[in-house]
């Protein structure tokens, strides 16, 4: 178990769970948080233990997005080093966005602005029936910009532009309605239901196999459709030849349970 103050990051089942520990700002992300949770899934990323990540955050709210003081002393620095610090966060959001293995947010109280955008890059996200979502940036004059680029693409540019310029809040039904997430629960049952679903991938999915997954998908969307499929037809033949769809074929044809 890690806890340091920023973040409590613990191991179970092959599960890391990582918690924003912030409560008092309900979670708001500065430079230090950014830097700690790049750092921690850094960590994860090369640890065999681990085959899932779940996100989530302490006390009443799962993530209120930018700390507003923080960026209040940041409109005295210059241009470079606004840049610098923007940058620190699209590295973060990048390496989530693509991080090979699984990442599972759950969610609860609110998800507001970057806290929105944290639960809409991952992978799986799961909320309490009593969440609220917004993209509240353009209410106080600043943009959504790095959030944006990865909101389009999940959930199209209509319903992104509706969410990005209106600045509404939604629903937990509604975020659901929209593709942001990709299930509700009550708040008493979400960490339950969110550990069930990440160990039931865990255990009935390779690793390698969603991995390969995942990076393929990263890496083809942009693609002319011919240039994509020649890449997808190399990635189907070299998925043959590994020791994961080997054992999982042999296992299905022998009706022998796959243990992941």
């Amino acid at each position: 178990m890690l806890d340091n103050s920023l973040l409590i990051f613990i191991k179970k089942q092959r599960i890391a769970y990582i918690t924003l520990n912030r409560p008092e700002k309900r979670n708001a992300l500065n430079a230090d948080l950014v830097a700690e949770l790049s750092k921690v899934l850094n960590e994860i990323e090369n640890d065999t233990e681990v085959s899932a990540v779940v996100l989530k955050g302490a006390g009443k709210a799962f993530c209120a997005g930018a700390d507003l003081q923080y960026i209040q002393n940041l409109q005295n620095f210059s241009f470079e080093e606004n840049v610098n610090d923007s940058n620190a966060l699209k590295e973060l959001f990048y390496k989530i966005y693509t991080f090979p293995k699984i990442i599972i947010a759950s969610v609860h109280g609110a998800a507001i602005a970057g806290g929105c955008g944290l639960a809409t890059l991952c992978d799986f996200s799961f909320a309490a029936n009593n969440t609220k979502f917004c993209y509240s940036e353009v209410k106080i004059g600043f943009i959504p910009a790095i959030v944006s680029i990865f909101l389009a693409r999940k959930i199209g540019e209509g319903k992104a532009k509706q969410l990005l310029l209106s600045a509404q809040t939604i629903t937990a039904d509604k975020a659901l309605e929209y593709g942001l997430i990709n299930g509700i629960t009550t708040e008493a049952n979400l960490e339950e239901e969110v550990e069930s679903f990440a160990l039931k991938l865990i255990s009935e999915t390779s690793l390698e196999a969603k991995m390969n997954t995942k990076k393929l998908l990263n890496s083809t969307w942009h693609l002319p459709i011919e240039e994509a499929l020649n890449i997808a037809v190399k990635e189907n033949a070299k998925a043959r030849e590994s020791a994961d769809c080997k054992k999982g074929i042999s296992s299905f044809l022998n009706k022998e349970k796959i243990s992941w």
